[in-house]
């Protein structure tokens, strides 16, 4: 090994050596400031853990048996109890507000949702189902087509053919799109869109031929025609 070669072997373990007690130095002095942050941190990863082992688990368990009655409702159409509840048992509005971060509450803001649209309140319909949050095929397009809804019947119908449009790419299959493509399809009717209601129609018998919006799609699709062509 040269000369130089050594010497900056020896400079660098010196240089090493440097910032290893500069390192320890530094440790040394803010000993204190390192345990406060750690124990911290441990503190805060604890108590998440906690948080949802235990009281979240707590919740979830509570809410699944009081929301019971409320559901029962629900399939009885008694929509204004399955919201509010009776003088025994909460209603969704009740489940949300009580356990806020559940699984159940969530699915309550659906249903609480659907109850809504039933019942005429639609801004509250709007509130309830974009707060809902599902990436189920089935159930979350069925809450977008929901807002979507809700907008047509307040007179926001553009809004409501966006919503129509999500819920459809949303769904993806056979039975979901075909019934928010037909939606989006009519809406564009009221709204004198001839040319982009044909374009949903023929996109209904194009790709859902076997779907029941496909049935008497030709009808649809030469009534738009018509009033094109008028």
């Amino acid at each position: 090994m040269s000369k130089e070669q050594e010497k900056k072997d020896d400079n660098f373990m010196l240089d090493a050596e440097v910032a290893y007690t500069k390192a320890e130095h530094w440790i040394e002095e803010n000993k204190k400031v390192i345990t406060i942050g750690v124990s911290t941190v441990l503190i805060v990863v604890l108590g998440y853990f906690g948080w949802t082992k235990w009281y979240i688990a707590g919740q979830e368990k509570e809410a699944a048996g009081q929301m019971f009655m409320a559901e029962t409702y629900f399939e009885k159409d008694s929509f204004n109890l399955a919201l509010n509840g009776d003088a025994n048992y909460p209603g969704f509005n009740t489940i949300i507000e009580d356990y806020p971060y559940t699984k159940q509450a969530n699915l309550a803001h659906y249903y609480a949702g659907v109850a809504q649209l039933n019942l005429g309140l639609w801004d509250e319909a709007i509130e309830s189902l974009e707060s809902f949050d599902s990436d189920d095929q089935m159930v979350a397009p069925v809450a977008k087509g929901g807002i979507g809804d809700a907008y047509v019947e307040k007179g926001e119908t553009e809004k409501g053919i966006k919503y129509f449009m999500e819920a459809a790419e949303l769904g993806s299959n056979k039975f979901i799109t075909p019934v928010y493509l037909m939606k989006a399809g009519l809406a564009y009717e009221d709204l004198g869109k001839w040319d982009e209601a044909v374009k949903i129609y023929d996109r209904i018998k194009k790709e859902y031929s076997e779907s029941a919006e496909a049935r008497d799609i030709e009808k649809y699709i030469a009534r738009a025609k018509n009033q094109t062509n008028g």
